[in-house]
């Protein structure tokens, strides 16, 4: 052990240099006069400090320390944990330091608790000059005091191999690690994503002879449920079961909750049963997270019938429960059902919080039913349940998409004279709002605000800007700010960005930049062309009359890829009975229809048209428009 500390110390640096004292009060209560504590010190003493005040315990030490007889270094070692248990680690270090300038002399347990108090502020240069001392005095640090090193060094940052190695040297000094010590290192290990090494930690206990126990398997298998490996839990929990060791119902639930997130629904409903047939009782946590979890894919009546049996086994649901139910049901469009809740959640005094509401206004906005959904912000408000930003930009979008932006532009300040700050997505919500009423001005106004306002813009805020300039004829705009995100920005652009920016050069008549545009895409390896930028250029090339240049992308599409989607053969059909192309437009609605898709209202519409001025076409026109209609084979 002398060598791990004297390693760390050198590795990290001379700890002995005097770390800076801190005053503590200006220790008010000391006089030059000295005598015996008071009864009521004594007292408070024998009684273990319960419940006792920071300021309080201050003064206590004060009395201390100017009393003659002095208190024993036992009733030191109780005041300093005391404050210790407040979590006020830099008070206990500040009185440790005083009591070694008064000449009071630390013994073990003193020792301990500064060790511990260091390590709990992530000074561990410091710990280990007072484990070294604390050494060098001849005391011995105990399991405890290890403890709390190892804590330290999984705390912090860069320190979890010498977390490891101490854990090794104490087995190796023959130290009796136990419970806390494993599972503090499995979640240091955890903590640094250090998975393999923290399920590897079980087996090894068991090879040196140490039995894990319910707490050691319930923080590894929360750590690997939190990571996705829910394969792995369920080995340790077959473990577990081999071991003789029995799961909470903390542990199965821990398991469903993580099968749920990760779109294993039928393996936590066998989880559940299971749980169930072994005699544990699931609690609401359990009902909670799982009732959720089938709402979210659609199962209502799995989800219905285990709240039915949550009532009958006396597991009243909370507050989570009814807002898993509530935003599953808004989500899905039921809100009778998820309004049905609510009342139902009156009736049992449930109060309900900002989630509820939020999940109820985002229902009603949905459904564009705006005056519900403020009517429902102002019961809100008027129970004072605070509406956060959530709640502001639910109502702000809706309002946007109404195109009612002067309202949500209302909203919007109401929410700053709350002390409220928009984020990305109220800001996004807001500018997009302003380019689709056809206000630029505006929308860049906001835009401004959101920067100056330290709120970061992201790709979305990007592609709202050139998207709403370029659909409001102002494609020079779009291209200035274009080319400072190429060049001047470590933003990633997507296909998104420079899908938005092909159309808006397509839709100005500047097909040849366009085409340029989408060349470079492949040409320098920036990322590949998708659906929409294929289906787009196409366009952009049908529009100009460029039929060959069309006919070339559709060629390429077949042999490199992405195939040609219904929108591909659409356009090429439309621009060819555009042009009178009879022969071209049936073989297109012949090769469309042996792929599956069918014709839009745009080309249907067309060839209705043209049915009778295109005589030559009649018997294909009547088949595509029969088949088209119905989208049959």
């Amino acid at each position: 052990m002398r060598r791990f500390v004297h390693r760390n110390l050198l590795e990290k640096g001379d700890s002995r240099i005097a770390r800076p004292s801190i005053s503590v009060c200006g220790f008010r209560c000391w006089r030059r006069a000295f005598s015996g504590l008071s009864d009521d010190s004594r007292e408070r003493l024998r009684n273990g400090l319960r419940d006792i005040k920071l300021d309080d315990a201050v003064d206590l030490f004060g009395e201390m320390v100017k009393s003659r007889p002095r208190p024993s270094i036992v009733d030191f070692s109780k005041l300093l944990s005391a404050i210790a248990k407040m979590k006020k680690f830099d008070v206990v270090i500040s009185l440790g330091e005083k009591m070694q300038m008064l000449g009071i002399p630390h013994n073990h347990y003193t020792y301990s608790i500064l060790i511990n108090c260091f390590c709990r502020r992530s000074e561990l240069s410091f710990a280990l000059a007072i484990l070294g001392k604390m050494m060098k005095l001849g005391y011995k640090p105990d399991i405890v005091t290890l403890n709390s090193l190892l804590n330290g060094f999984c705390r912090h940052g860069k320190r979890i191999s010498d977390a490891v190695a101490l854990v090794d040297q104490m087995v190796e000094m023959g130290y009796q690690p136990n419970t806390v010590t494993f599972n503090t290192l499995i979640h240091g290990l955890f903590l640094h994503n250090r998975v393999s090494e923290a399920v590897a930690l079980v087996d090894r206990m068991v090879l040196k002879g140490y039995q894990p126990d319910l707490i050691t398997y319930g923080a590894v298998i929360n750590g690997v449920c939190k990571r996705g490996h829910t394969d792995l839990a369920l080995n340790l929990l077959k473990k577990m079961e081999a071991d003789k060791i029995e799961a909470d119902v903390v542990i199965y639930s821990t398991i469903m909750d993580g099968l749920c997130k990760h779109k294993h629904v039928n393996d936590a409903v066998d989880l559940f049963s299971e749980m169930e047939s072994k005699g544990i009782r699931p609690d609401v946590y359990t009902y909670s997270s799982l009732i959720s979890c089938l709402c979210n894919y659609g199962r209502w009546s799995d989800a219905s019938r285990l709240l039915s049996d949550m009532i009958e086994k006396n597991t009243n649901p909370d507050i989570v429960t009814f807002n898993a139910l509530i935003d599953a049901f808004v989500k899905e469009g039921k809100l009778l059902e998820a309004e049905k809740l609510y009342e139902e959640m009156i009736g049992r005094s449930i109060a309900p919080n900002t989630i509820t509401y939020n999940s109820l206004i985002n229902g009603f906005c949905l459904q564009n039913r705006l005056e519900e959904a403020k009517q429902m912000f102002a019961l809100m408000v008027s129970k004072d349940c605070l509406p956060n930003v959530v709640t502001y930009s639910t109502l702000i979008n809706a309002f946007c998409k109404s195109k009612k932006v002067e309202d949500a532009v209302e909203l919007f300040r109401e929410m700053t004279q709350r002390g409220l700050f928009g984020n990305t997505i109220t800001y996004n919500t807001l500018i997009k709002g302003f380019f689709e009423s056809g206000d630029c001005e505006n929308a860049q106004q906001v835009f401004k605000q959101m920067v100056s306002g330290g709120v970061t813009p992201d790709t979305m805020t990007c592609n709202i800007l050139l998207d709403g300039f370029c659909k409001n004829g102002k494609l020079e705009k779009a291209l200035v700010i274009f080319k400072d995100l190429q060049q001047k920005t470590e933003m990633e652009l997507s296909i998104v960005t420079y899908n938005i920016m092909i159309e808006g050069m397509c839709k100005a008549g500047k097909v040849e930049d366009a085409w340029d545009l989408f060349n470079s895409l492949r040409l320098k390896g920036v990322m590949k062309p998708d659906i929409v930028t294929y289906n787009t250029m196409i366009s952009g090339f049908c529009g100009k009359g460029l039929k060959e240049e069309a006919d070339a992308l559709l060629t390429k599409m077949k042999e490199d890829g992405p195939l040609p989607s219904s929108g591909t053969y659409n356009t090429l059909i439309r621009a060819r009975l555009r042009d009178g192309d009879k022969d071209a437009s049936a073989e297109l609605i012949k090769e469309m229809r042996s792929r599956g898709f069918c014709g839009d209202a745009s080309t249907i519409s067309l060839v209705g048209n043209m049915f009778l001025s295109l005589r030559g076409l009649v018997e294909h026109a009547t088949l595509f428009r029969l088949k088209a209609a119905t989208c049959e084979g």
